[in-house]
C-alpha cells in the first residue's frame, strides 16, 4: 500500500516534549525549558514542529474503553481503564477518569508563543493557530462531557495562579462552541497534500462536526441539526468498497442467513464488507472520515489488534460485547428488532443443544457479523479455517463474545502492529445527529428518513418503515437503536445513555451466555459525572470542589 503523508512526526513530539514542563500542581506549571525558548521560536519549521507535537496528543484507541463504561461492553482488566469501576458503580475519587490539563497546557503554550515567529506567512500562522484552537476545544469538550464543570484555562498560568475553581459547564460549552465557530471560518474543507498541507489535518468539516456533537449532547437540537446540515454540504459520503479480500469466499454465511437468492446474498455481503473495512488501515482517509487520530506506520501503532481479539488470535479480550449489545442488532430480513432469547433457555441450549443455540445468531444485521465474534462464527479473513469458539481462560472473553469490529486482518496476517488511523468523527455520525436533532425539533420528515436510509443501505439493511415509524416517539426509538449499532465501540454510547437519561434502566449486571453473572453493576445518579481525582483537590488547597456525591 502506498504510504500517505502523515501529520504525526516523531520529531514534532520530541520537540514539544522538550519545551514543555512537567505538571506540578492540579492544573499546570510554567515551562522549565530544556530547549531554550529564546532559540526555538525562530523559524517556520519551529512552528510546524510544535503543531505536530500538539497533534500527537489527540485521543486514539482508548475510545473503545468508553463503551466499556456502558451497556455495550465489558472491560475485564481494571488496570487498563477506569471503565470497569464506572460500569460497576464503584468509581471513586481515588481513580482518574481523565482529568488531563497537560494537553491543554501544550495548546495554550503554542497559542501564546507561535506569533513570536515572524518569518511565516500570516495566512499559514492563522491556520496553524486554528488547528490548535480546535484541539483545545476538543480537549475541553471531552473534559466537560466527563466531569461537567471544569476550570477553563485559556492561557499559560504563572506560578501561584494554578489553583482555579471549576467553571460552570455552560460557560465552558459556550467557549467550545465559540472557538469551533471561529476556526470553522479559517480552516479549509480539505488539504492538497505535502508539507505543510498534509491530508489528515483539522478541517472545516471537523470543526462543524464537533460543533454538531456538542449541540446534540446539550439538547440544543435546532443548532445541532443546522451544524450537521452544514457538514452534509461539504462533500463527505459513506464509505463503500467492491474489493475482494483473501479468503472472503471461504466464509459460508448461508449457515447464518436464509438468502432469498444470489442478489440477496450479494446485498448482504456488500453491507458486511462496507462496514467492517471502513476501519482497516488500507481504507484510512476515506470519504467518510471527518476526524481521525493519525498513526505513523511502523512507529505509532494503535493497539486494537491486541485489545479486542481473543487469546487464540493473540489478543487480550480487553473490551468485549455484552449480551445487550448482541441483542441490539436487528433482523436482516425484516429490518426490525429481534426478540432476545431467555437467558435460562440460552444457557440450556449452549450446554446441551448447540444447533438450537446457534439459531439466535441467524438472519441478523450484516453489521452484527462484521462486529461480533460469536460461538461458531467463521472468519477466514483473519486466519484460514478460523472459527470462534468461546472458552474460558486468561485473555479470553468473559461474556462469551469478542469484538471483530476494528480488528485489521491484514496486519494480523503480516504479524505487524496495527497502524490504522483511529476514526474519531465520521459521516455516519453526522447523518444520525441530523436525524435525531431534526426529529426532536419537528418530528419525522423525508430528510430524516433519507439520512437514515443512507446508513441502512450501506449496511445492506431494509429501509426505514415510514408507516411504522411515523411519530416522533417511534422514530426516536428507531434512531437511538440505529445509533447504538452503527457507532458501537466508537465512544458515543457513554454520553448517549447519560443525555437520554436511560442509564439507570440499561446499566444492569451482566451475565455470560451460560447465564452466570460476570459483573455486578449498580447505577447511582452521581455517575452522570465523574469525580475529580482527590489528589488534584488536595493540590489545589481546597479551591477545587469535588463532584457532588463523591
Amino acid at each position: 500500500m502506498k504510504k500517505r503523508s502523515s501529520i504525526y512526526l516523531l520529531t514534532g513530539l520530541l520537540t514539544l516534549t522538550s519545551i514543555t514542563a512537567c505538571q506540578k500542581d492540579f492544573l499546570e506549571r510554567p515551562p522549565l525549558n530544556e530547549l531554550s525558548e529564546a532559540t526555538f521560536w525562530k523559524s517556520e519549521n519551529d512552528v510546524y514542529q510544535a503543531v505536530m507535537g500538539v497533534y500527537a496528543k489527540m485521543p486514539g484507541d482508548g475510545i473503545i474503553y468508553d463503551d466499556g463504561a456502558t451497556d455495550n461492553a465489558h472491560v475485564q482488566n481494571a488496570w487498563e481503564s477506569t471503565a470497569s469501576s464506572v460500569s460497576a458503580g464503584t468509581m471513586s475519587s481515588t481513580e482518574d477518569a481523565g482529568w488531563n490539563y497537560q494537553d491543554i497546557r501544550r495548546q495554550n503554550y503554542f497559542l501564546e508563543n507561535a506569533d513570536k515567529v515572524t518569518v511565516i506567512s500570516a495566512e499559514l500562522l492563522e491556520r496553524y493557530t486554528a488547528e490548535v484552537r480546535f484541539m483545545r476545544a476538543y480537549a475541553y469538550f471531552r473534559l466537560m462531557s466527563t466531569f461537567g464543570d471544569v476550570p477553563l484555562v485559556t492561557k499559560v498560568l504563572a506560578l501561584g495562579a494554578e489553583n482555579l475553581p471549576r467553571t460552570p459547564k455552560k460557560q465552558v460549552l459556550d467557549f467550545i462552541l465559540s472557538e469551533l465557530e471561529a476556526v470553522s471560518k479559517v480552516l479549509p474543507a480539505q488539504y492538497g497534500g505535502g508539507k505543510p498541507n498534509e491530508k489528515g489535518r483539522i478541517t472545516k468539516g471537523a470543526a462543524l462536526a464537533l460543533k454538531a456533537r456538542a449541540y446534540l449532547y446539550d439538547g440544543q437540537y435546532q443548532q445541532a441539526a443546522d451544524a450537521a446540515a452544514a457538514v452534509m454540504g461539504l462533500g463527505y459520503d459513506l464509505f463503500s468498497t467492491t474489493d475482494v479480500e483473501k479468503n472472503d469466499a471461504l466464509d459460508d454465511y448461508s449457515k447464518w442467513v436464509d438468502f432469498a437468492d444470489d442478489k440477496d446474498k450479494t446485498n448482504f455481503l456488500k453491507g458486511l464488507r462496507n462496514y467492517e473495512r471502513l476501519f482497516y488501515q488500507k481504507s484510512e482517509g476515506n470519504i467518510e472520515v471527518i476526524l481521525d487520530r493519525q498513526q505513523i506506520p511502523q512507529i505509532d501503532a494503535n493497539s486494537l489488534n491486541t485489545y479486542l481479539p481473543p487469546a487464540t488470535l493473540g489478543g487480550w479480550s480487553s473490551v468485549t460485547p455484552t449480551q445487550s449489545m448482541v441483542d441490539a442488532y436487528g433482523n436482516y430480513k425484516t429490518g426490525e428488532a429481534i426478540v432476545p432469547v431467555d437467558p435460562v433457555q440460552r444457557a440450556a441450549w449452549y450446554e446441551n443443544d448447540k444447533a438450537a443455540f446457534a439459531q439466535e445468531y441467524k438472519n441478523r444485521d450484516p453489521r452484527f457479523y462484521a462486529s461480533i465474534l460469536f460461538d461458531g462464527a467463521e472468519w477466514n479473513g483473519i486466519e484460514a479455517d478460523f472459527t470462534f469458539n468461546w472458552v474460558a481462560g486468561n485473555n479470553f472473553s468473559r461474556t462469551g463474545y469478542n469484538f471483530r469490529k476494528m480488528v485489521d486482518p491484514s496486519v494480523y496476517e503480516a504479524q505487524i502492529d496495527n497502524h490504522a488511523n483511529v476514526i474519531l468523527i465520521r459521516y455516519a455520525e453526522i447523518l444520525l445527529t441530523y436525524a435525531e436533532a431534526k426529529n426532536e425539533v419537528s418530528g419525522p420528515d423525508n430528510t430524516i428518513y433519507e439520512a437514515l436510509d443512507k446508513i441502512r443501505t450501506r449496511a445492506g439493511m431494509p429501509l426505514v418503515n415510514r408507516t411504522k415509524y411515523a411519530s416522533k416517539e417511534t422514530l426516536r426509538a428507531f434512531i437511538r437503536a440505529e445509533r447504538r449499532v452503527e457507532l458501537a465501540l466508537e465512544g458515543q454510547r457513554y454520553m448517549d445513555i447519560r443525555r437520554w437519561k436511560i442509564a439507570p434502566d440499561v446499566m444492569k449486571s451482566i451475565k455470560d451466555v451460560k447465564n452466570s453473572q460476570i459483573q455486578q453493576r449498580v447505577w447511582s445518579d452521581k455517575l452522570y459525572q465523574m469525580p475529580v481525582p482527590q489528589a488534584e483537590i488536595d493540590k489545589s488547597k481546597g479551591v477545587l470542589a469535588q463532584t457532588p456525591g463523591y
